[in-house]
């Protein structure tokens, strides 16, 4: 090599020496970096790395993952597809409070409907941040309603924190509190020796039976200070003759469905209403004969509703238009008949009348339809009926007897042609073969569409049900 090339080379060995000296004092200035494993360990942990970074970029870069942190641990709840024909509601509850601590899937806040009640469940573990919408407001599909922050629960460490807390200075709040002397003692007999808190501790359950008394004191002069006001004011309450006090309650959703739907009902039907009386002697002995046997085998009480479901679903077979129904436009100008048999069953609950769907009960025998009808009447008491179990429906029939009534005219659900109202069962004098015998007797109201059915066909089907019930061997023909 000539002298030429080695003073070319020169100034670039001198800057690797340069580079290679400044990097060994970097690694002398680490703690304990004087050993090959040292520099190894300090190289893999990134401290060498951090050292030739500038300290604008180790900022900017911590920032940007605390800003990525945050925004991962934010989850917005929104209110979710409720069905195609609710698109809105109202925030009825919060079942949480701002600060508490949710797991995956807890109830948040329930939505009012016309139709049911839809909870708003966590989508994962979280602490509420903040509620985006306040009770009683409407609330649309899709809407931002709840901040959720995403993690595990934080309320462990702070409660243990927070107990050990409470745990040191215990002694100290607790003289100011109702026992000073006897947590006194305790403090003291701490200090000295085992021996001598032997000594001190029947003495401090002395002190503390003494001061036990001291706390009761103030309890009993709450209720005297609360049972002084209270006859003042029953005092004027009972003098007044009358009570002219008024309350007004906004109407739910549900209640403003029905009102609509109801009224809808009567502005587009033709409706007329039909009576019959019907012996309920045959099925009540029927009943009385089988339905411990049902119970135990089958877990399902028997009922009436299962007999006249049955009874309905075989005279429609006959009359086919009681399950038709008539679509189209300006009021309708199609009839739909239909080979299976969508039983609506009323149900009353506290927000209004609903009516769950028993499906296909053409196919289910009479065990069957009632323990359909138990299932749904019992998620409607619960708030639990889901959009499924109401849509649709061919017939209805309302049991307005639970409740006492002896006779009533039930309103169609359109877009069905016909509802059967049964009523109250009343011992009643019934001449039979000639003879006077009393009979338990109901009343049997069918309100029908007389744009689709004529008063022939309504009574027909009528008389069917009648017979059916009070024969029931007919039903298995």
């Amino acid at each position: 090599m000539s002298g030429q090339q080695c003073l070319r080379r020169l100034p670039c060995a001198l800057r690797s020496v340069a580079a290679v000296r400044a990097g060994a004092r970097a690694v002398n200035r680490l703690p304990s970096a004087r050993s090959y494993s040292a520099v190894s360990r300090a190289s893999s942990s990134g401290l060498l790395g951090q050292a030739s970074r500038r300290p604008a970029q180790l900022s900017s870069q911590r920032l940007w993952s605390a800003e990525q942190t945050r925004s991962y641990a934010d989850t917005i709840v929104k209110v979710p597809q409720m069905a195609e024909s609710i698109t809105e509601g109202t925030l009825k509850q919060w079942s949480k409070q701002v600060g508490d601590y949710v797991e995956q899937d807890e109830e948040i806040a329930t939505i009012e409907t016309d139709k049911i009640d839809v909870s708003i469940n966590a989508p994962e573990a979280g602490t509420i941040k903040e509620f985006l919408v306040n009770e009683e407001d409407t609330v649309t599909v899709g809407q931002d309603i709840v901040k959720l922050e995403a993690g595990g629960e934080p309320s462990s460490g702070k409660s243990q924190e927070a107990s050990q807390g409470t745990q040191k200075p215990a002694s100290k709040d607790q003289e100011t509190a109702s026992q000073p002397s006897g947590e006194q003692e305790q403090s003291k007999s701490s200090e000295e020796s085992a021996p001598k808190q032997e000594e001190k501790q029947p003495e401090a359950p002395k002190q503390k039976s003494e001061s036990k008394p001291e706390p009761p004191k103030p309890k009993p002069q709450p209720p005297k200070q609360e049972s002084k006001p209270a006859p003042p004011n029953q005092e004027p309450k009972q003098a007044q003759p009358g009570n002219r006090e008024e309350r007004r309650v906004k109407m739910n959703r549900m209640r403003l469905r029905i009102a609509e739907r109801l009224k809808q009902s009567q502005n587009t039907a033709a409706s007329l209403t039909t009576f019959n009386e019907v012996d309920m002697s045959s099925i009540m002995e029927f009943r009385k004969l089988y339905k411990d046997e049902i119970l135990k085998n089958k877990g399902v009480k028997l009922g009436f509703m299962s007999a006249f479901s049955r009874a309905c679903i075989l005279a429609a077979r006959d009359v086919p238009a009681v399950n038709a129904s008539i679509e189209g436009p300006n009021g309708g100008d199609t009839i739909v008949y239909r080979d299976y048999v969508d039983i609506s069953v009323a149900v009353a609950t506290e927000k209004g009348l609903v009516t769950p769907v028993v499906r296909n009960a053409e196919s289910l025998d009479m065990v069957g339809i009632e323990k359909a009808i138990a299932d749904l009447g019992k998620k409607a008491r619960e708030n639990k009926l889901t959009i499924e179990d109401m849509a649709g429906g061919t017939f209805t029939i309302s049991n307005g007897g639970v409740f006492g009534s002896l006779m009533g005219t039930p309103i169609i659900n359109l877009p069905q042609t016909a509802v059967l109202g049964l009523h109250a069962i009343k011992d009643k004098p019934v001449a039979i073969n000639g003879k006077v015998e009393i009979r338990p007797m109901m009343y049997l109201a069918l309100t029908y569409d007389h744009r689709l059915l004529d008063g022939r066909e309504a009574v027909t089907f009528l008389v069917k049900v009648k017979e059916y019930i009070e024969d029931p061997r007919k039903m298995l023909l």
